[in-house]
């Protein structure tokens, strides 16, 4: 799992037949002091998430599609929790 920032939305009119119903999120993977991390990407969320929370996201491919109840799903990443507070204690 990593810690990200949901920076936007994704529409597709045009989608596989399993993703029907699912809310598409663009995530920037975030370090531990809330830094960007890396290059954006796309996420299936099926949590409600909102533009600027942090999220947990999951991106392995088995294991995003089995978080969302979407085995057969072709998911590169899922968000699957929505954070409310992370402390880190050194």
């Amino acid at each position: 799992m990593q810690i990200a920032r949901v920076v936007g939305t994704v529409v597709a009119t045009q989608k596989h037949a399993t993703f029907e119903g699912a809310k598409l999120l663009l995530v920037q993977p975030l370090t531990l002091d809330d830094r960007p991390r890396g290059t954006a990407l796309l996420a299936v969320d099926a949590l409600g998430a909102g533009v600027h929370e942090r999220v947990l996201i999951v991106m392995e491919g088995r294991a995003a599609g089995e978080a969302l109840g979407r085995k057969l799903a072709p998911v590169d990443a899922a968000v699957v929790g929505i954070i409310d507070a992370v402390d880190v204690i050194a």
